[in-house]
């Protein structure tokens, strides 16, 4: 049994800082003049973390895989979707009576339309990727053949077509009434075969890939400030040249652009590198770890927290400027981790 990594918990933790920093990112994007430096910090540094989700996710499958043997479909699909698939349901259906009493949102027009929202995560606008995950787990045997049989080459290749996919779904499908097309951002694992691809791909050569990123740690730093820097050269051309509105300039310069592609990359291999050097202060260690643990609660309860964290903020009479988003972005993290660690402090199962 290879020992437990503590890197992907830390991994675990900064993605879901940054997904939280997306999402309040939106809240002050209803600023009619926001400062674009602050939405650059909320909205683009922090675009690696839906992806670096799946790389992780594939990391810590294909690091606890035993290739050589026959892999066990039905188990892996039984204990991945009692720690998905449920949650999904769960929280959707949460979701979904919350705003309807909350907004006074119609609950469930028809069963086609029901249907809709649950097969693509459209109960509140984070679950896709729940979405997303289940069909990667679905497609396992798949994803293990080409993992067996990937080649530096053929990495290469995947990562070209990759990029040529995003492009075209980003920038080129426009609209269509098929759903599946429709709502393709929500479902198709084509968007993030990549990066799932290469988390598995270096998991199964993890000892060589961590002796690299020791060896390798100038360049691998370098790299990420330049994935970092074009993204958000791009992001601010954009505005500066090309006059686009803030808002638009996030919907252009996103994770599935190609400097944000790259920059996903970049940023999944340094943040690997950097915590597996083990040169990271115990303090900042033991935040990392209570946010890893706890980012799973914190990923699926927030938006909940941004909505009643907004009402307050509307009933103070006051508007989402610099400061105010900033402090709103922390007391958002703060709120949800307390309540998740309040209720493993005294609920029942913590005193038995």
């Amino acid at each position: 049994m290879k020992p437990w990594l503590d890197s992907i918990e830390y991994i675990r933790g900064v993605s879901m800082v940054g997904v939280v920093a997306i999402h309040v990112g939106s809240q002050y994007l209803l600023n009619p003049t926001p400062n674009i430096h602050l939405v650059a910090l909320f909205e683009i540094v922090s675009r690696f973390s839906v992806p670096i989700f799946f790389f992780i996710s594939a990391f810590g499958l294909f690091y606890r895989m035993n290739l050589a043997e026959p892999f066990e479909y039905g188990k892996f699909l039984r204990r991945r979707f009692k720690a998905v698939l449920i949650p999904y349901l769960l929280w959707s259906t949460f979701y979904l009576l919350h705003d309807n009493f909350f907004y006074g949102y119609q609950l469930f027009p028809d069963f086609d339309y029901a249907a809709e929202i649950y097969f693509f995560g459209l109960a509140k606008y984070h679950l896709y990727f729940l979405v997303i995950l289940i069909w990667f787990y679905l497609l396992m045997p798949l994803w293990i053949f080409l993992v067996k049989r990937m080649t530096p080459a053929r990495l290469i290749l995947l990562l070209v077509a990759q990029v040529a996919f995003d492009f075209w779904s980003s920038y080129c499908a426009g609209l269509s009434e098929n759903l599946f097309i429709k709502w393709r951002l929500n479902w198709l694992v084509l968007h993030y075969v990549f990066i799932f691809i290469l988390g598995g791909v270096l998991a199964i050569h993890s000892q060589r890939f961590f002796a690299w990123c020791a060896a390798h740690k100038k360049i691998i730093s370098a790299t990420f400030l330049l994935a970092l820097t074009t993204l958000l050269g791009y992001y601010y051309f954009l505005i500066r040249v090309r006059n686009f509105s803030p808002e638009a300039a996030v919907n252009t310069a996103h994770q599935l652009s190609p400097p944000g592609i790259f920059y996903t990359i970049a940023a999944s291999i340094f943040l690997f590198a950097l915590f597996q050097s083990g040169s990271l202060p115990a303090p900042p260690k033991k935040f990392l770890s209570v946010l890893g643990k706890n980012s799973y609660f914190v990923y699926l309860a927030h938006p909940l927290t941004i909505t009643y964290l907004s009402l307050g903020l509307g009933k103070l009479g006051l508007i989402m400027t610099a400061p105010n988003a900033l402090i709103f972005y922390v007391a958002t993290i703060a709120v949800t981790l307390s309540v998740k660690l309040a209720w493993q402090k005294f609920s029942p199962a913590s005193r038995r």
